[in-house]
């Protein structure tokens, strides 16, 4: 593909309900004492960012004697959704750059990735930062803390991502020819209203993200804030490597 085609694809993937077919900050609250979290952490869950949340569900469980290998064979058992294999399998051989950009974090993501064996098909993974410490809990960081964008949680802004990265491939000499979105959930409406005519989003059938760029009325919020991209939505990882595919026969 590199010969015929002078300029790459950028994939940009959300990670939860998108690669794997499970919420993987949700997976891990089964390892909780009869799979329950007490009140006083559920408290702290907020829908504009719940890197707290996580926090105290990982130092509970930690209290409770989980151990880091416990949470990675709880990782390894959450599957891909239906037809990432395949796609991924064609990814490794195609002209297309990958990137993941998630609210989950750094841990949970390489467990999978590395499980599955498709992490060498992933140019670089944006998420927050998490690593076990001396003790064996696993600690949980922002992303980076944002207050300019009223559509994305304070610890991570999608669409302020992915402006960054293109902006920084461009600047390398890497000019994408279209830029493919993949999502499902609210926080990936604001990288969808940063792309372009050229570019693609894919949400994912019967979740948020359709059904917010089905319900936008882009006459209440300016000119500029619009879904310009072309729409595919989808349900298995078959339907968006046809996508792919016919997109990249017409570069």
């Amino acid at each position: 593909m590199a010969s015929r085609n002078s300029k790459k694809i950028l994939l940009a993937f959300d990670f939860d309900h998108t690669i794997i077919d499970e919420n993987s900050d949700l997976y891990v609250r089964k390892l909780a004492p009869n799979e329950h979290i007490p009140e006083n952490i559920s408290a702290l869950f907020s829908n504009k960012g719940w890197t707290e949340y996580m926090g105290a569900i990982f130092k509970y469980l930690h209290s409770n004697g989980t151990t880091p290998s416990e949470i990675e064979a709880c990782m390894h058992e959450i599957p891909l959704t239906d037809g990432m294999r395949e796609l991924f399998d064609f990814l490794s051989k195609e002209h297309i750059e990958v990137i993941i950009i998630s609210d989950s974090n750094s841990q949970f993501i390489k467990m999978i990735l590395e499980n599955f064996q498709i992490e060498h098909s992933v140019t670089e993974v944006f998420t927050n930062p998490a690593n076990f410490d001396t003790a064996g809990c696993l600690q949980i960081e922002y992303h980076h803390f944002q207050d300019w964008c009223q559509l994305s949680t304070k610890n991570l802004c999608k669409g302020h991502i992915l402006q960054q990265y293109r902006k920084k491939r461009e600047q390398e000499g890497c000019q994408f020819a279209s830029v493919f979105y993949v999502g499902d959930g609210s926080n990936d409406f604001c990288p969808t209203l940063r792309l372009s005519e050229q570019d693609y989003v894919l949400p994912r059938k019967g979740f948020q993200l359709l059904k917010k760029i089905r319900n936008y009325q882009p006459e209440n919020n300016g000119k500029d804030a619009q879904v310009k991209a072309k729409v595919f939505d989808w349900d298995t990882g078959r339907d968006i490597l046809k996508h792919l595919r016919e997109v990249l026969e017409n570069i």
